[in-house]
């Protein structure tokens, strides 16, 4: 990667190229560098290092419990950045979670000391807290899908979501299991039951949406 194209990655972030001199030139000293899918970015008790900026790509995060029933709290999508690790810097904390890329994805970090010394000017505080507002708004979403919508809905909301508008997901019932914070077997039970009413059809890894109608007015439902 040349330099050029390493310091592009600010143009994934507006309001970080509109910033004023001093923090800008900061940010474009940063280096984007690329990571494989899978790629484990942080760990369950990890100290954080860094203030990361996901250019282009996705990075997972999830927590994992002790009997290794996962859940994922949310994606760090291009242009945005990772409330966890915000918040670790900010209370000198280990992360709580761990985060995984999910494809081969551009970062820039920004080392400790440095995003300490940038707080101190204004337009880059009212970003970070800008990207912290949007991810606590996630985040009580998902909250509020876990404690009061039925499973079923909250699985075919899920799937809507995943579907590239190819109607065939690559998952499994694991996956799905993760992504919602439940048992393989709640997931496997419902998706046999769409499939025994021609919502859907599984095979193996696989799973393609049939009845969209259908679908979308279930998981339009308020529960």
């Amino acid at each position: 990667m040349n330099d050029r194209e390493e310091t592009a990655w600010l143009r994934a972030f507006p309001r970080l190229a509109a910033m004023p001199g001093e923090i800008r030139a900061r940010l474009a000293a940063l280096k984007a560098v690329s990571v494989p899918a899978g790629t484990v970015l942080f760990r369950d008790g990890d100290v954080c290092r860094g203030y990361v900026f996901v250019v282009q790509g996705s990075v997972r995060v999830q927590k994992m419990d002790p009997d290794g029933h996962k859940i994922v709290l949310y994606r760090v999508e291009d242009g945005q950045t990772c409330m966890l690790t915000t918040s670790c810097l900010l209370g000198g904390r280990a992360y709580p979670a761990e985060g995984i890329a999910e494809d081969e994805t551009l970062l820039a970090m920004m080392p400790a000391a440095d995003f300490d010394a940038l707080l101190a000017h204004a337009p880059f505080r009212r970003f970070v807290l800008g990207m912290i507002s949007e991810r606590i708004a996630d985040l009580m979403a998902l909250i509020e899908d876990v404690a009061f919508a039925r499973m079923d809905v909250r699985l075919v909301r899920r799937l809507l979501e995943l579907d590239d508008g190819s109607h065939a997901l690559a998952l499994t019932h694991q996956q799905l299991a993760a992504e919602l914070g439940t048992a393989r077997e709640v997931v496997s039970r419902i998706l046999k039951d769409l499939e025994r009413r021609k919502r859907l059809s599984l095979k193996r890894g696989c799973i393609r949406l049939l009845d969209l109608a259908f679908l979308r007015r279930l998981a339009s439902e308020q529960v």
